[in-house]
């Protein structure tokens, strides 16, 4: 008699969302401050010099050089990594360079996002086949169509669907959300939300405010039904989005650019911000917001394990983290990957939590929180499971 192989037991699914894992990719280049200020300040003099007349004409400003102390008290930011270092740092382009690649290349976004998602798979034990959906949420995406998270999913060999979301730095929070969502309807039973940000393609590089805060890097998070996912996950214990319309970030590049093209070059189709107004209104908001939705949930916010913030200025998670925790928040409540990463969008709270995870216990409770331009906030409030 032949012995029949047992059929596969398909789990009934529970419609609660859980994070199964997630995975990082990091540019191999880094550029610190101190190479940053180099390069600036060269770029300065040499403006400077070039306009000298009109500078003592009083027809322009001069322009002012930048100093490691300036970027540290301002940020805390002391290095940041990405795709393309030497132009950047190369006075005569300060941008991002690098060969055009054609439509049957692998686009560079797709390339970094599939890295981060093979390793959050890999980390799951998932098959690239049992996903359902991609999710690709990031601040910019490098081309309007076809969407970044089809062809990322083409390249995962996942039999279902995909489609981009841009909500700035929120976008993984609200990627994360929608990803749930899925979940509790039952529409999906494992979803993949792609953060591959490449942020230094829209920084002014020349602009002394803002030319030290962004990096580059790729997230992946795994949103999964908890009778699928592994043992060692964490339980999505309540999701929250807020979006407040402000003009004070603000990035101005698009495709109706070419109506107008004698401005189609001017400052405002990059990264443009009021950053004290941003400062003011944003850390009250949040925290409130974190407050709000704790007690919902029936969390006592003074008892959450550890907060993985939004990554754009220690400054604001100093005060929100005081404000959530009633205390000053250590390292170990609060971690930062801002120092060694700079602001990376929406990936940056993600990456505070995928190098920041792994230590707690099971039981343990924490907050995943973004912020930054719309204005728009996102809260993901996990529970290590047992």
């Amino acid at each position: 008699m032949q012995n029949s192989s047992p059929e596969k037991v398909t789990p009934v699914l529970t419609g609660n969302p859980v994070i199964s894992a997630t995975g990082l990719f990091t540019p191999e280049d880094s550029i610190t401050n101190e190479e940053l200020v180099e390069s600036f300040n060269a770029y300065v003099e040499r403006f400077n010099t070039a306009h000298a007349v009109a500078i003592a004409a009083g027809e322009i400003e001069p322009l002012a050089p930048s100093s490691v102390e300036f970027i540290e008290k301002a940020s805390g930011i002391k290095a940041r990594h990405v795709m393309s270092k030497a132009p950047i740092l190369d006075p005569d382009i300060m941008a991002p360079r690098w060969e055009a690649r054609s439509n049957e290349e692998f686009s560079m976004m797709a390339e970094i996002g599939v890295a981060a998602a093979r390793q959050a798979l890999e980390r799951a034990g998932r098959d690239p086949g049992d996903v359902d959906a991609v999710l690709c949420a990031a601040s910019n995406m490098e081309r309007p169509y076809p969407a970044m998270a089809i062809e990322i999913q083409q390249a995962l060999g996942i039999d279902g669907f995909g489609f981009d979301m841009n909500v700035a730095c929120s976008s993984a929070t609200f990627g994360i959300q929608t990803a749930a969502d899925y979940i509790r309807s039952g529409n999906a039973k494992s979803v993949l939300v792609v953060s591959p940000e490449i942020t230094s393609g829209h920084l002014n590089w020349r602009d002394r405010d803002s030319h030290f805060i962004f990096g580059d890097v790729a997230t992946a998070v795994l949103v999964e039904d908890a009778a699928i996912a592994p043992a060692k996950h964490w339980d999505i214990l309540g999701t929250k989005l807020k979006t407040v319309f402000s003009n004070n970030i603000r990035n101005n590049f698009g495709f109706l650019n070419r109506a107008h093209p004698e401005s189609a070059g001017t400052a405002d189709k990059l990264f443009v911000q009021e950053g004290r107004k941003v400062f003011k209104e944003v850390v009250p908001m949040v925290a409130q917001m974190i407050v709000d939705e704790a007690a919902r949930l029936g969390i006592d916010p003074q008892a959450l394990r550890r907060l993985w913030l939004h990554q754009a200025n220690a400054g604001m998670n100093r005060l929100i983290s005081h404000r959530v925790l009633g205390h000053e928040a250590t390292d170990d409540e609060s971690p930062t990957v801002l120092d060694t990463y700079g602001n990376t969008s929406s990936a940056g709270s993600i990456i505070a939590f995928h190098l920041n995870s792994d230590d707690l216990s099971a039981g343990d409770t924490g907050l995943i929180c973004s912020f930054g331009a719309g204005y728009s906030a996102g809260t993901v409030f996990v529970r290590k499971a047992a």
